[in-house]
């Protein structure tokens, strides 16, 4: 397209009409391709929300709607399972988990962050690596130390190690203070400030999209946590289960196998009810957690 120039002579703008153009085939298989994606992971979830709806004959026939819907299995699994006291004991145990993890991994980590001592590099090294030491090679131990402490069936190993911190989160935590000016800590060291207000009153504040992140994953890691449910709680009742070994133990109660009917929608509407804290959770934090994703993404 050619357009008089402020001299008289005429040059040649880009016809933005013809790149929109050619931008829109690109466009359009991008939302394709995303759509395909989307659909690809929603599916699962789909397919629980369609099972869940479905009466025990028709659970495992593949159909994403109902032939026939029995929407009182919402009503009937409170009265088949323990649901609300499983649902409860995981939210105490998850929030306790996630909030000791939390709070301990960044005491540590800016003690790493702002202190400078001799061996510092060496002992977060060591720190750092026992990340490498797989969960099996550590089950037995941390066994052995609960039975002697007198604590099995309890609540207590589900987070008590949670204390001492996590060297993923120290780490994770430890790159965000490196990131604060320390300027900030030299001046309210200035002030007056002890370490402690140094790490409450600045370090905290500044760090909570990191915060978030981490109480997030541990939120999510202690929720998902068969393991060590199956480990410490297996011996205990039905209604100190959490969530995850409670399904296990509707799967098994539900199977032929153990003179169960098949009652398999229960266990379906049982695993669809308990993916709701994890939704809300993200739902209410997905600002600080986008926010803390795009800091530590910066930082590299």
């Amino acid at each position: 397209m050619l357009v008089a120039a402020p001299g008289g002579a005429p040059v040649e703008r880009p016809d933005r009409t013809r790149e929109r153009r050619r931008v829109r085939p690109a466009t359009v298989l991008l939302w394709v391709l995303l759509a395909a994606f989307s659909a690809l992971f929603l599916y699962p979830l789909v397919w629980l929300l369609a099972a869940s709806l479905k009466p025990r004959g028709e659970v495992f026939d593949n159909r994403l709607i109902p032939q026939t819907f029995t929407p009182e299995n919402y009503v009937q699994v409170w009265q088949q399972l323990p649901l609300l006291s499983w649902l409860l004991n995981s939210v105490l145990i998850a929030v306790l988990a996630a909030g000791l993890v939390t709070i301990s991994s960044a005491v540590v980590a800016f003690g790493f962050a702002y202190f400078r001592f001799p061996g510092r590099n060496l002992l977060f090294g060591l720190v750092l690596a026992t990340m490498m030491l797989p969960g099996a090679v550590t089950m037995v131990p941390q066994y052995l130390i609960w039975k002697n402490l007198g604590v099995l069936g309890t609540w207590i190993p589900l987070f008590g190690m949670n204390l001492f911190g996590s060297a993923f989160y120290i780490f994770l935590q430890r790159q965000f203070f490196l990131g604060l000016p320390r300027d900030l800590f030299e001046a309210a060291r200035i002030d007056g400030a002890s370490y402690v207000g140094m790490f409450r009153r600045i370090a905290l504040p500044l760090s909570i999209p990191s915060l978030v992140i981490i109480f997030i994953f541990e939120f999510q890691a202690s929720w998902n946590n068969l393991q060590a449910a199956l480990i410490y709680l297996n011996a205990g009742t039905a209604e100190g289960y959490t969530v995850p070994l409670g399904i296990a133990r509707a799967m098994t109660m539900y199977s032929p196998t153990n003179g169960g009917h098949g009652d398999y929608q229960f266990v379906m509407v049982a695993a669809l009810v308990v993916t709701v804290p994890m939704l809300l959770l993200f739902s209410f934090a997905q600002r600080y957690f986008i926010e803390g994703v795009a800091t530590q993404g910066r930082k590299g």
